[in-house]
C-alpha cells in the first residue's frame, strides 16, 4: 500500500528568516492524522536567509539528520563539534541524553536549503554523537545510515536505514523490503514513479504491505528512501 503526502498540503511555518514546510506535525503546526510514520517523526523542508540560523537549544533522545541541498550549514554543539557542512553532505546528531547545538547559515549572499529529519532511536538515553559524510551522487540507490555502519554509511541507534537515489530521466532502480518493513520515499527533485505511483517534487510516500520498490525517473530524480520497522 502507498499513500502519497502531497508537498502542497505540508505544514508551513514562515518566520522571515526561515521559510519551512512540515510533513508532519512540529512546532506551531499540529495535525493529528500526520504524528509520523513508524519511527520517523520529523521531515522539513527548511529555507534560511543569508546569516540567519537556529539559536543553541537542545534536544535529547532523538537521532537528528540534516541533509544540505544548497548552501552550507556551519554546527556547533556542546560536545565540541564545530563543522561546515556544504551542498550534498548529510550530518547524524545523535542526541542521547541530551545535547545543545546551534545550526546558522554562515553566508552573506547564499540562502541555504536543507532537509531536517529526526527518528526515533531504539534505545534512550547513552552518550550524544556527531557524524558528518558526502556520499557524492552515483546513480541509483546509495546507504547513507545505517544501525551497523554498513559500506561506509552514518551509524544510527535504531533499526532504520536511509538510501539516497539518484537517477537520470528514463534510469530505474529498486529496493526489496523483509515482511514487516515499511518505507518513506521523499522526493527531493524531479518525477519519480514508485511502484507506479507518481511523486513530484516535496511529495513523500508512506509504503507498507510492499515486498519490493521499483523506482523509475520520468524526469531526473534526486530523492531520499528510508527502510524502517
Amino acid at each position: 500500500m502507498i499513500t502519497i503526502r502531497n508537498a502542497h498540503e505540508r505544514g508551513r511555518a514562515s518566520f522571515g528568516w526561515l521559510n519551512s514546510r512540515h510533513t508532519f506535525s512540529f512546532g506551531h503546526y499540529y495535525d493529528p492524522a500526520h504524528m509520523g510514520f513508524s519511527r520517523l517523526r520529523v521531515i522539513n523542508d527548511d529555507s534560511v536567509a543569508p546569516g540567519a540560523g537556529f539559536e543553541t537549544h537542545g534536544h535529547r533522545d532523538m537521532e537528528i539528520i540534516s541533509y544540505v541541498l544548497e548552501g552550507s550549514i556551519a554546527h556547533r554543539d556542546s560536545s565540541g563539534n564545530e563543522k561546515v557542512l556544504t551542498t550534498g553532505e548529510f550530518q547524524l546528531m545523535s542526541a542521547g541524553r541530551g545535547i545543545l547545538h546551534s545550526e546558522f547559515n554562515p553566508s552573506t549572499t547564499q540562502p541555504l536549503k536543507f532537509l531536517q529529519i529526526w527518528i526515533e532511536p531504539e534505545v534512550s538515553g547513552g552518550e550524544p554523537g556527531y557524524q558528518q559524510k558526502d556520499f557524492g551522487n552515483e546513480p541509483g540507490l546509495t546507504l547513507v545510515v545505517s544501525p551497523d555502519g554498513a559500506e561506509g554509511s552514518l551509524v544510527i541507534k535504531q533499526d532504520a536505514r536511509l538510501y539516497q537515489l539518484w537517477l537520470e530521466q528514463g534510469q530505474e532502480s529498486s529496493l526489496a523490503l523483509t515482511s514487516g518493513r515499511r518505507a518513506w520515499v521523499q522526493l527531493v527533485e524531479g518525477e519519480l514513479s514508485v511502484n507506479g505511483e507518481r511523486l513530484a517534487p516535496g511529495d513523500g510516500a508512506a509504503i507498507s504491505n510492499e515486498s519490493r520498490l521499483d523506482f523509475t525517473a520520468l524526469r531526473p530524480v534526486r530523492a531520499l528512501i528510508f527502510e524502517l520497522p
